[in-house]
């Protein structure tokens, strides 16, 4: 019996032992990764680096933040400031928030920071697009684009558009279910890109399958870049041959039309500036300027359409005010076309005889309709942030942001932590954006307000989009009433797209419509 309490007490020993050492090596490997990047600052700067954490060797905080989420950033927003430190994803990165940091970010394009996308984005997107293009090339590509979303062409769009989204309305209606709003909002921005953008006749069954083909080189954008079998970039590839294929019998059906006829959609734009520049496209130019405008327009605009839905449906207030103000504009009456009498949401067919009510002039005149659109953007922004690499060591909030590190600035938190509106941030709130208001703040508040990024790679597509969002809103609020189909509100996840993690299922139930004496549709 002594003897076995011996042995007990020696295989404990050893068993402390180990773990002991095992601890140790443990804290020193920590230690040499903490003075590793300690010794990476540039010592040409006496500026520190930010506070932060570099994590666990190799890992760094890469587990955190996919476990935390969001509140990993606000976390450390909170314990080292709007500058801080940290190592996700095999990366040294510098995480940045606030107007004025993120100003000198967005800024200084070209100059301190350059656009920083994955390698497997760059093969799968490919070379001629403006997300590839840095320096003049980016400011040629952006000048060709730049003519797709003029006021002209959205003067083009808009009717479409808004044919578009009141058979999509009028088809939840008539759904008898419960729809998911997140993917039928996908499935509807990618109609209307590629119908109305890009001008491709696609019925319905042709649509869905190229959504779906889409889908699956999204999905795989962000991939180790191993081309093998089974490999997410094998997947992409594949995936982008399919829509390659498909978009050039139609763009081949583009390049020989008329030279002389007007443009008609952002597609034949594109082809009509880079003519005009002197310049005859290739058919490879075409096609990755096809599918980035499909990229552009994808998850984004289905995120941000989400969330109007959501956010509307949790203040009832903001409907009624949406209301009065159509009413008060003349545009209180909805269609009363039976929903299936839409046409594949592609504009006003024969069978309806209700011609589009809207143009971008009666956009503008609707306020509260255009402060609500950018409350939503401002308080659940479709993407979190935007990243770039330092070209050189430069000086922000009293750091050192060392050449060669990664930098991300942070939408959301910018957001979050604006201290010029007059209401709390994170409330509901569309009568921040109002007239009086937005006059009390100035230029100054320029970059409190950032859904669309800024500086030399802001969004070309963000009055597309804001018009979208508002066309989305009038029919909606003229033509259904919603409801939840699940017992709560359903959390959000927020990377890398904002959305409902359930999809956001609701019922909607169309409204009585009004009959006039005229005839009419309304």
């Amino acid at each position: 019996m002594f003897l076995w309490g011996l042995s007990c007490l020696s295989v404990l020993g050893a068993a402390g032992t180990a773990i002991l050492c095992a601890g140790l090596l443990l804290s020193l490997a920590q230690h040499l990764w903490t003075l590793r990047w300690m010794l990476s600052r540039d010592r040409a700067s006496t500026l520190p680096l930010p506070k932060g954490s570099m994590g666990w060797p190799l890992f760094g905080e890469t587990l955190h933040w996919l476990v935390q989420g969001s509140r990993f950033h606000s976390s450390r927003r909170e314990r080292y400031g709007t500058v801080f430190k940290t190592h996700l994803l095999g990366r040294p990165v510098i995480r940045v928030s606030g107007a004025e940091n993120v100003r000198t970010i967005l800024l200084g394009e070209h100059r301190l920071v350059r656009s920083q996308w994955p390698q497997s984005a760059h093969i799968l997107l490919g070379s001629h697009t403006l997300l590839g293009a840095v320096g003049e090339p980016h400011r040629r590509r952006r000048k060709v684009l730049a003519r797709a979303f003029s006021r002209a062409a959205l003067e083009r769009y808009v009717p479409r558009l808004q044919g578009a989204l009141r058979h999509e309305v009028r088809s939840w209606c008539a759904a008898g279910g419960p729809v998911s709003v997140y993917d039928a909002a996908k499935a509807l921005t990618f109609r209307m890109a590629a119908r109305i953008l890009l001008g491709l006749r696609l019925d319905e069954a042709q649509c869905a399958t190229l959504a779906r083909t889409f889908e699956h080189l999204v999905e795989n954008l962000f991939s180790l870049p191993l081309d093998v079998p089974f490999s997410g970039l094998r997947k992409g590839i594949r995936a982008r041959d399919q829509l390659h294929q498909h978009l050039e019998g139609a763009i081949s059906e583009k390049l020989l039309e008329d030279k002389a006829a007007e443009p008609g959609d952002a597609l034949e734009l594109i082809i009509h500036s880079t003519r005009e520049l002197g310049h005859e496209p290739s058919m490879q130019e075409l096609k990755e300027s096809a599918v980035e405008l499909l990229f552009a327009a994808f998850f984004t605009t289905a995120s941000a359409s989400t969330s109007l839905v959501l956010l509307l449906l949790q203040h009832p207030a903001a409907i009624a005010k949406i209301r009065e103000e159509l009413v008060a504009q003349g545009l209180g009456r909805a269609c009363g076309c039976a929903p299936g009498a839409a046409g594949g949401g592609v504009g006003p067919p024969p069978s309806c005889g209700c011609e589009p009510d809207l143009s971008l002039a009666a956009l503008g005149r609707l306020r509260y309709v255009d402060c609500v659109v950018k409350e939503v953007l401002r308080l659940l922004p479709p993407v979190s942030g935007g990243y770039r690499t330092a070209l050189r060591t430069f000086e922000l909030d009293g750091y050192q942001i060392p050449k060669g590190w990664s930098v991300m600035y942070s939408i959301r938190d910018t957001h979050e932590t604006a201290a010029v509106y007059r209401s709390p941030p994170e409330g509901f709130d569309p009568e921040r954006f109002g007239a009086a208001r937005e006059d009390s703040r100035g230029a100054s508040s320029r970059f409190h307000y950032i859904p669309f990024g800024g500086g030399a790679r802001s969004c070309l597509g963000q009055e597309l989009a804001q018009a979208v969002l508002q066309l989305l809103a009038v029919e909606l609020v003229r033509t259904a009433r919603w409801e939840l189909a699940t017992p709560a509100f359903p959390a959000m996840q927020t990377v890398p797209i904002v959305h409902p993690v359930d999809g956001l299922r609701l019922f909607f139930h169309p409204l009585a419509p009004l009959v006039a004496g005229d005839g009419l549709c309304l």
